[in-house]
């Protein structure tokens, strides 16, 4: 019984020893080492940039013009088609004119008695001058008779006066344009009574040829400009404008005043960019982002974001390849953002081969095969990830 016991239990030991004992030997014949991972690098160079500041704004008409009838009345007649273009001097509303046409008629006429009383009086003055030579009438005679011509002198003058001020309430009921521009929707219509400087105006004119875009910006920013590494105000060169779909505006811009004024509760100043708007494709009040420059800067770098991960503490750092192609980790100090990269002041160097893709192949101190990056590589990589994203978009459709 115990030999019958004993011979199973040697021979599981022995099968459970033996595929350890030759472990060792598969290794070695499977072994080898591994292969550096492949890696795509881009190559630094320092380059100048202008750094931008993007900023909220409004557009605005270069000028307005509200109009308002001048005197009362009734209106007769609109002469201009709404939302379409005017030139100064155009006829817009026409006020009944009786009355004022018969102020005018009146103060003709009294003008005309004027005149002739000035002329009686400049007979009676020759006349008593000529007695007064002759001894023959006093000097009280002569100071009335100077008298009464100065005063008839006068009274044409008033005469006059009235007459151009009659005229020009007969020429205010016919409301002209003041301004070139676009008229707006006319908010008065034909029979109403106006008043003279009424507060709603009858219509709004715009000049929109040119618009302004009023936007803000931090007095922090304001004070960079001040200082030598930032643009002044006269050298802040083109300004960018992006519509309130995303779309870009066509047209730069200028920089043509900053309010001398920093708003106190909010610590920000208003800045005026003066844009072209030949297609009137940027109408009042409408929602704009403008990019402007705000500091010019030399020897940074632009990084693609895809080279640029966070440590623990959320520091910037980036991969980079050395001469021996061995990985290393460099803290970054980032300025901005430029489209899909970084702007990169410290941490690089020029020749610096930063790692853009096989992150996940390799890490700090590893050995690697880098292949510089080409805009075949950029655009298959792009493929790919849309590919990519459309697959997971119709797995999850399904």
């Amino acid at each position: 019984m115990r030999s019958v016991t004993t011979a199973p239990l040697l021979a599981l030991f022995v099968a459970a020893a033996l595929p350890l004992s030759f472990t060792p030997a598969l290794a070695q014949q499977q072994g080898g080492e591994r292969p550096p991972a492949a890696v795509t690098v881009e190559t630094m160079q320092p380059q100048a940039l202008t750094l931008t500041s993007t900023l909220p704004g409004r557009v605005r008409a270069s000028a307005v013009a509200e109009v308002r009838p001048q005197v009362n009345g009734i209106i007769t007649e609109r002469h201009f088609k709404e939302g379409t273009m005017v030139e100064e001097g155009d006829l817009l509303y026409t006020i009944d004119a009786t009355t004022y046409e018969a102020a005018v008629a009146q103060a003709e006429a009294q003008l005309s008695a004027s005149q002739a009383q000035q002329r009686a009086a400049l007979r009676d003055f020759d006349r008593v001058s000529s007695l007064s030579t002759r001894g023959v009438t006093s000097q009280q005679a002569v100071d009335e008779a100077t008298s009464a011509r100065d005063t008839a002198d006068a009274q044409v003058v008033m005469s006059e006066a009235a007459l151009r001020s009659a005229q020009i309430n007969l020429d205010h009921t016919e409301i002209r344009a003041r301004l070139s521009g676009r008229i707006g929707l006319s908010d008065i219509s034909r029979g109403a009574l106006v008043t003279a400087s009424q507060p709603t105006p009858l219509t709004t004119i715009r000049k929109l040829d040119r618009v302004y875009v009023d936007v803000t910006q931090s007095a922090a920013e304001l004070l960079a400009w001040r200082r030598g590494t930032a643009l002044d105000e006269e050298t802040t060169g083109e300004v960018k404008l992006t519509l309130a779909d995303g779309a870009p505006f066509s047209q730069p811009g200028h920089l043509t005043a900053a309010e001398p004024h920093v708003d106190e509760q909010t610590g920000v100043i208003v800045l005026r960019i003066e844009f072209p708007n030949p297609d009137m494709l940027l109408l009042p009040g409408m929602y704009v982002q403008v990019e402007m420059p705000t500091a010019q800067l030399e020897d940074v770098y632009l990084v693609p974001q895809e080279a640029v991960t966070r440590d623990r503490r959320g520091n910037p750092t980036t991969w980079v390849v050395n001469a021996d192609n061995v990985v290393e980790v460099r803290p970054l100090t980032i300025l901005q953002d430029r489209g899909s990269d970084w702007v990169v002041s410290e941490g690089l160097n020029p020749g610096d081969r930063v790692v853009v893709e096989g992150l996940q192949k390799a890490g700090p101190g590893a050995t690697v095969a880098p292949s510089e990056r080409t805009a075949e590589t950029s655009t298959d990589t792009s493929a790919e990830a849309a590919t990519a994203t459309d697959g997971d978009a119709a797995t999850a459709t399904e």
